[in-house]
């Protein structure tokens, strides 16, 4: 998930560089979320592996 949030955040700064503005906000829009999802589903796997008593490292 977080290859394609990167996907995404190359995308929108080509087309910013090219003058798609709108194409751009909205690629960008869908890196933020993705990387978002990326961040909740880290943070749960940490609490998960924390909770069964394995190492968080």
């Amino acid at each position: 998930m977080l290859g394609w949030a990167l996907a995404f955040i190359v995308l929108a700064l080509i087309a910013g560089f090219l003058g798609f503005f709108t194409l751009a906000g909205l690629a960008a829009s869908i890196a933020k979320i993705l990387f978002l999802i990326f961040l909740v589903l880290l943070v749960v796997s940490f609490v998960m592996r924390a909770i069964r008593g394995q190492s968080v490292v």
